[in-house]
C-alpha cells in the first residue's frame, strides 16, 4: 500500500456515499462503513431498494446520466467519503461487439466515475479531510480482448488524474485494485474468489489511513510486479 502524506479520513460519524450499494461489493462496503461507525451511508442503485439499516439512505442513481448524478449530489451534501463502485461488464470482444455495448461500459465505468467525482468534489472540499475510493480491477493492467479491460484501464488513469486535481482540497483519492470477488458479476466463473467483506475491510482501512493504492490480493500484487517487463512477442 502507498500512503498519502496527509492523514486519512475519519469513518466515525462520517456520511458516506456508495454507488451500487445494494449488492455485491457495494453492499459489503456499506456494511463495513456502518460497522466502523459511519453515521449514515447513502447507498445507490438504478432501481428503488429498501434500506436494511436505519442509517442507510437509499437513492436511485444512474451514473451515466448527468441529471441523475446532480440530483444525488444535491440529496447528499454532507458526504465526506465517496465510493465509486458502480460498474458493468458486458463481455464485449473489441473486434466484434456492438460499439453501443462498449459505450455503455465506458459510460458507466469511466465517465460514471468522473461524473460522481465532479459532482461531489465541492461537498468533499467542505471537510478538513475527505476521500474518494475508486473500485478498479486487476484487469486495469491486463488485456483479455474485451472493452471492459479498456474501460478499467481508463478508469485507473482517471483515478490518477483525479488524485492530482483534488489534492489541494485535501481529498485523498484511493485506487482499489482487486481480482475476482464472490459477487453476481463473477457468479458464472469457476475460479478462486475473494470474500467481498474482506476486501471491504481493506478498503475502509485505506480510507481511514489516507492510502493511495490498495492491491487487495496476491494475484493483483503479482500482476503489478510484472508491469515493468517488456511486452511479450
Amino acid at each position: 500500500m502507498i500512503a498519502d502524506p496527509t492523514t486519512g479520513t475519519p469513518i466515525e460519524g462520517a456520511a458516506a456515499f456508495v454507488t451500487g450499494g445494494f449488492r455485491g461489493f457495494g453492499r459489503a462496503m456499506v456494511d463495513e462503513l456502518l460497522e466502523r461507525g459511519a453515521a449514515k451511508v447513502y447507498a445507490t442503485s438504478r432501481t428503488a431498494h429498501q434500506a436494511h439499516d436505519p442509517r442507510v439512505i437509499p437513492l436511485v442513481l444512474d451514473v451515466t446520466d448527468d441529471n441523475s448524478v446532480a440530483a444525488s449530489a444535491q440529496a447528499a451534501p454532507d458526504v465526506s467519503i465517496l465510493v465509486n463502485n458502480a460498474a458493468v461488464s458486458l463481455e464485449t470482444p473489441v473486434l466484434t461487439a456492438p460499439l453501443d455495448d462498449m459505450r455503455t461500459e465506458l459510460e458507466t465505468n469511466l465517465l460514471g466515475t468522473l461524473r460522481t467525482a465532479r459532482a461531489f468534489a465541492p461537498h468533499l472540499a467542505r471537510h478538513t479531510s475527505s476521500a474518494i475510493l475508486n473500485v478498479l480491477s486487476v484487469l486495469s493492467w491486463l488485456a483479455l480482448g474485451r472493452a471492459y479491460e479498456a474501460s478499467k484501464a481508463a478508469q485507473w488513469s482517471a483515478t490518477d488524474s483525479l488524485r492530482d486535481a483534488l489534492r489541494e482540497q485535501d481529498t485523498v483519492v484511493t485506487a482499489l485494485l482487486v481480482a475476482y470477488m464472490d459477487t453476481d458479476m463473477t457468479a458464472h466463473l469457476d475460479v478462486d474468489k475473494a470474500d467481498p467483506r474482506a476486501i471491504a475491510g481493506q478498503a475502509v482501512d485505506a480510507i481511514n489511513k489516507g492510502t493511495l493504492e490498495v492491491l487487495a490480493d496476491d494475484t493483483t500484487r503479482w500482476v503489478k510486479s510484472q508491469l515493468c517487463l517488456d511486452i511479450a512477442s
